[in-house]
């Protein structure tokens, strides 16, 4: 890259990931996803076990993890690996330990197996995101093993709760150990740089998320007068309550497109010969999207903000029309999006329904034109030549958002190179979550270059 040194690119060309890195990651990953920390919500979880397996594969490696609770058993593991420029800013790298829960009897395997067949690691946290973890120590110990240490300090965190709230995990650490992360300007966890397959035998692409959507969980609370199920009642808070539900429902967004969502169909389009300006007058979105075909899906759910009812909750008795009414709401804001969000609810709730936020996290944008993207980029592509790199802005959230509270610019970047047909998104969450060796190889070989040169 042309903003590299010649001393850090030839640094770069030397890897250090040997055949035991290689076997500790699939280990790693199997051993994290024998231990379940299912995370129900409301604090049904407990961290500590997969806490204590990392802090002692980093402390082997001649680290000194510390391990910090704000509840007890929800653990998070924080180390900081030594650079060799004292004047270069820091960089965090981060990963949750725990997992959403998994239906056993749906899974065609024991989802907390670990079980490696047929070359690839089955269970829940394969691919969100144990696997990262597991890379993340792997490199670590791979270094230890060659005596390399990376240009700035790096601070490794394994975080509790990111599945909820997170404020056992990285909000308890940004809230009240900040110290821990001085000198942190930047940082990269998951939900980047993996395979997104265009069509079977099409091209492969590798998004890296540079931007998240605000997170906006909401309670609708409508209120009216309690009375007899048999008789005429024009304050129904159930039906009020329905109403508002349904025409948040029904309600269609407006596009906003955001610098990162910009680039990703700039940089799509141009992939195949398009040449669009997506800020011009005249822009057709749908004919775009419609045009990049499956490529596509990298930005549909990105380009306007959303807000879809989830659940409802009313009454106790059939004749018995209740005084409240209560629903939740499950909304997301692009970044610079929030006070149309908040304008477009007052009005669609109307003067019968209260809303409140029941939840909330900013949305977050990471530039995408500068040297750390471009490291980032490079590094994948080195692996892949024949891979094209995008930037894009993730749907949903990550512990980004409460680290950004300490000035840390994020970057979504876990790396997978995933076979054709391989369908990460159904798998995200999903029933017989997996994840190949070969992916899990390629992202050791490439998250060891991306530190190193960053």
């Amino acid at each position: 890259m042309a903003d590299m040194s010649t001393q850090q690119a030839a640094q770069q060309t030397v890897t250090h990931v040997d055949a035991t890195a290689l076997a500790e990651v699939v280990e790693f990953t199997s051993g994290l996803i024998r231990i379940d920390t299912s995370n129900r919500g409301g604090g049904d979880c407990r961290e500590r076990p997969a806490a204590e397996y990392a802090a002692e594969r980093l402390a082997a490696a001649g680290l000194e993890p510390v391990l910090l609770e704000r509840t007890p058993g929800r653990t998070n593991v924080v180390a900081r690996i030594e650079g060799t420029d004292p004047s270069a800013d820091a960089l965090l790298v981060h990963g949750h330990l725990d997992v959403v829960p998994a239906e056993a009897a749906d899974w065609s395997t024991d989802p907390f197996s670990g079980e490696v067949r047929d070359g690839v690691v089955w269970g829940r946290g394969a691919v969100d995101m144990k696997n990262m973890d597991a890379m993340v120590l792997a490199v670590v110990r791979a270094w230890a093993r060659a005596g390399v240490r990376p240009r700035r300090d790096i601070v490794i965190a394994f975080t509790a709760d990111e599945e909820d709230s997170a404020v056992d995990g990285s909000g308890f650490l940004a809230d009240h150990h900040p110290h821990l992360f001085e000198g942190c300007t930047e940082g990269i966890s998951e939900s980047g740089a993996f395979t997104v397959h265009t069509e079977p035998g099409g091209r492969a692409l590798y998004p890296i998320a540079a931007g998240e959507r605000g997170t906006a969980w909401l309670k609708l609370t409508a209120r009216g007068t309690a009375g007899h199920g048999s008789k005429p009642n024009r304050a129904n808070a159930v039906s009020r309550l329905a109403a508002a539900v349904a025409r948040i429902g029904e309600y269609e967004w407006p596009v906003r497109l955001t610098d990162t969502v910009t680039a990703c169909i700039t940089e799509l389009a141009a992939l195949d010969g398009l040449s669009v300006n997506p800020r011009g007058p005249g822009f057709d979105l749908d004919a775009i999207l419609a045009k990049i075909g499956p490529a596509a899906a990298l930005v549909e759910a990105t380009v306007r903000n959303s807000a879809n009812p989830t659940m409802m909750s009313a009454g106790y008795k059939l004749n018995v029309i209740p005084g409240s009414a209560t629903a939740y709401v499950d909304g997301r804001m692009v970044p610079g999006g929030e006070h149309e969000f908040i304008d477009t609810l007052n009005a669609l709730t109307g003067p019968d329904v209260e809303w409140e936020f029941h939840h909330r996290e900013v949305a977050l944008e990471a530039p995408v034109d500068g040297r750390t993207y471009a490291v980032l980029r490079e590094s994948v592509e080195h692996f892949d030549p024949d891979g094209h790199v995008v930037p894009f802005c993730m749907a949903g959230g990550t512990d980004a958002k409460q680290f950004s509270r300490l000035g840390i610019t994020g970057y979504g970047y876990s790396p997978l190179k995933l076979p054709p047909g391989f369908d990460y998104w159904s798998l995200f969450h999903g029933v017989d979550e997996r994840v190949p060796v070969e992916a899990l190889h390629f992202g050791v070989r490439v998250l060891d270059r991306a530190l190193r040169a960053l």
